[in-house]
């Protein structure tokens, strides 16, 4: 019952006809629909854009204000080594408890790299042995953190994440049509699986009713020993492969059901579609809108961004380096909250700590040459990659634009094969053919209706492959659009 709500569900969403209970009759927009919808491809390539995008969102907030609440308290009983005021230490054993409560704003400045921050900090001192508390506060500290000469990881991010980002967005719409055309392959799989058993089973039923008019014929004398046995083989022949596509059906089955998601226990048949959509494709246009659409591009832009980064990266960790720190605001204690908070007195701190390599043994000189070397590798392979990716849009779409010439030749010869087929079978029965003409009408019959299947897999899949790569439907003049799985 399971497997026939599931069916019935199906039928009334997508349009897909059940024609048993338990099988899945689908044509090749039912079977694309279904992949898109719930074939692990399709679930893998949604988390894939969804961890790209929650990278994106992080990455913006980088850039955002941030407010934390932070507290570290602590105990301590033990002996510790004291300095006194006269420069003597003493082992003293300490009893306290210390509390701190700090509310702290910091914002990143990506031009700089640094830090601008506000903070308020209260801090509570307990002494047992003595009875004594104490309290610390800075009401109010504004300060700013920076790093002189280092790598300014703000800045290159800036750079780098936006393309990344919209390289997933489009990475995930050209894996959608991707899985469409795999889809294809796989409907067509199905398909010529189906043609081969009932084929086989034609051929096997045409062998096995000549090979029991033959008997008689034998008998009277009209046909020789040779011919005989000939067609006795045919029949043995067309009984083999009736078995051999039976288990291939089976296992091709198996194949599709794992990429559609579906349940092994559910049959499926597939609906040949009736025709093929008759459109040229501009290659002008095709190129413009493959260059804006598609993400390799992107990619290619991001990992030479990548690679000037590390070049910027490794500079700035070979030379000098210098830390900025400053900070400035009001601070004051008592015994209590109010006399903490009372009168405080100003504050200022500043330091800047410096840091330069008199002798690596060429370590990081060594960093920038190599990080140059990637860098000029990068730009090679970012011009051979367009370059290929050029030539792969322009051999697309000239291989689509003379595939519905193929297609329609191929089912016509389709069409005349089946005819002569015919023919030469009745001119058998009649005794006006060898059966070397049937045999060879046989083949040919066969060869065809492969070659049929064969054009319009073909044509399907550099439909999609086309729309993967342009994210625009040619034959509707309309650009494609992808429902993110945003959440």
């Amino acid at each position: 019952m399971k497997i026939i709500f599931v069916i019935l569900m199906l039928a009334m969403s997508n349009g897909i006809l059940a024609a048993e209970t338990d099988t899945l009759v689908l044509g090749l927009k039912d079977a694309i629909l279904l992949a898109q919808k719930q074939s692990p491809s399709a679930q893998s390539a949604r988390n894939t854009f969804l961890s790209a995008y929650w990278n994106y969102r992080h990455f913006r907030a980088n850039y955002l204000p941030s407010v934390t609440l932070s507290s570290t308290p602590y105990i301590n009983k033990e002996v510790n080594k004291i300095t006194q005021s006269d420069g003597t230490a003493l082992f003293i054993k300490q009893d306290q408890f210390g509390a701190d409560l700090t509310l702290k704003v910091n914002q990143n400045i990506s031009l700089t790299g640094g830090s601008f921050f506000l903070k308020s900090t209260l801090n509570r001192l307990d002494e047992f042995q003595n009875k004594m508390t104490a309290y610390s506060s800075q009401p109010l500290v504004v300060g700013y953190e920076q790093s002189l000469f280092g790598f300014n990881s703000l800045k290159w991010d800036k750079r780098i994440e936006p393309i990344r980002y919209r390289e997933a967005k489009k990475q995930y719409a050209e894996t959608l049509e991707i899985i469409s055309a795999t889809a294809c392959n796989y409907f067509f799989s199905l398909a010529s699986a189906q043609t081969e058993l009932d084929m086989a089973r034609q051929n096997f039923a045409s062998a096995d009713t000549l090979y029991s008019m033959a008997q008689g014929r034998y008998q009277i004398g009209t046909i020789t020993e040779n011919e005989m046995l000939q067609l006795e083989i045919n029949r043995l022949n067309e009984e083999t492969s009736v078995m051999d596509a039976e288990i291939n059906l089976r296992e091709v089955m198996q194949s599709v059901r794992s990429f559609l998601g579906l349940d092994q226990s559910v049959e499926l048949r597939f609906t040949m579609p009736d025709s093929v959509p008759q459109f040229n494709v501009p290659l002008d246009r095709a190129m413009e809108l493959a260059l804006q659409n598609s993400p390799d591009p992107d990619y290619y832009q991001r990992i030479v961004k990548e690679s000037e980064s590390y070049l910027a990266q490794a500079k700035a960790n070979s030379g000098l380096r210098a830390d900025l720190y400053v900070q400035f605001g009001l601070s004051q204690t008592g015994r209590d909250i109010k006399s903490s908070y009372h009168s405080p007195q100003s504050q200022e701190y500043a330091s800047i700590s410096l840091s330069l390599p008199i002798l690596d043994w060429g370590r990081g000189k060594g960093r920038v040459r190599v990080a140059k070397s990637q860098l000029a590798l990068t730009h090679t392979q970012v011009e051979q990659g367009m370059n290929d990716f050029n030539q792969n849009v322009e051999k697309l779409v000239l291989q689509f634009n003379m595939q519905a010439r193929r297609v329609h030749i191929a089912s016509l010869t389709d069409q005349r094969a089946e005819q002569r087929y015919s023919v030469a079978r009745r001119l058998y029965i009649l005794g006006r053919s060898s059966i070397l003409d049937l045999n060879a009408a046989t083949g040919e019959k066969n060869a065809a209706k492969r070659n049929s299947l064969s054009t319009l897999r073909t044509y399907w899949s550099l439909y999609y492959t086309l729309r993967s790569m342009t994210q625009y439907d040619f034959e509707k003049n309309q650009s494609l659009t992808e429902e993110l799985p945003i959440k």
